[in-house]
C-alpha cells in the first residue's frame, strides 16, 4: 500500500483543508465514504446529500473543493448533477464513485468534466488515492 502525499499547502506553511461534499443515496455507503475520508486530517466533509437535486443545492451553497458523487441517484441522475455543479461551482472538482463500470457510462461521466471515476467495489483501495490525484489536478480512473 502506497503512502499518500500531503495535499497542497495553504501558502502559509500549513496544509489547506480540502472541503468535500459526499453524495450517495445509500446511507451506509455514504457513512463508509465519510469515514474513509476522515482518515486524512486535510480532508473535511462539509456536507452530504442523498439525492441529485439536494446535491446541486448544497454545492451551490457550500462551494466544495471536491464532490464525491454517485451516478445512480433519485430525483436527478449523477451525470446531470455533475454538469450542474460544474456550471455553478467552477472551482469544484467531481470524483464519481459508482457501481457502474461499463465503458459507455465511464466515458459519459468523464465527458461532464469530472476529474475521476472510482468503482465502488474498489473504493477501499482506490478512494484516498483518487482524491489525492484529483486534488493535485490530475485525472484518476479505477484500474478496475
Amino acid at each position: 500500500m502506497s503512502s499518500l502525499k500531503p495535499l497542497p499547502s495553504d501558502g502559509h506553511g500549513g496544509v489547506s483543508s480540502v472541503r468535500v461534499l459526499v453524495v450517495d443515496d445509500f446511507e451506509p455507503f455514504r457513512r463508509f465514504v465519510c469515514s474513509t475520508l476522515g482518515q486524512k486530517p486535510d480532508l473535511q466533509v462539509i456536507g452530504e446529500a442523498s439525492d441529485g437535486l439536494k446535491a446541486v443545492q448544497i454545492a451551490k451553497q457550500l462551494q466544495p473543493d471536491l464532490v464525491v458523487l454517485d451516478i445512480g441517484l433519485p430525483s436527478l441522475h449523477g451525470i446531470e448533477v455533475a454538469r450542474r455543479i460544474l456550471r455553478c461551482c467552477s472551482k469544484s472538482k467531481i470524483l464519481f464513485l459508482s457501481q457502474e463500470f461499463s465503458a459507455d457510462v465511464l466515458q459519459e461521466a468523464l465527458s461532464t468534466g469530472a476529474a475521476g471515476y472510482v468503482v465502488k467495489t474498489s473504493a477501499g483501495s482506490d478512494l484516498l488515492l483518487a482524491v489525492e490525484t484529483v486534488i493535485l489536478g490530475r485525472n484518476f480512473v479505477s484500474p478496475t
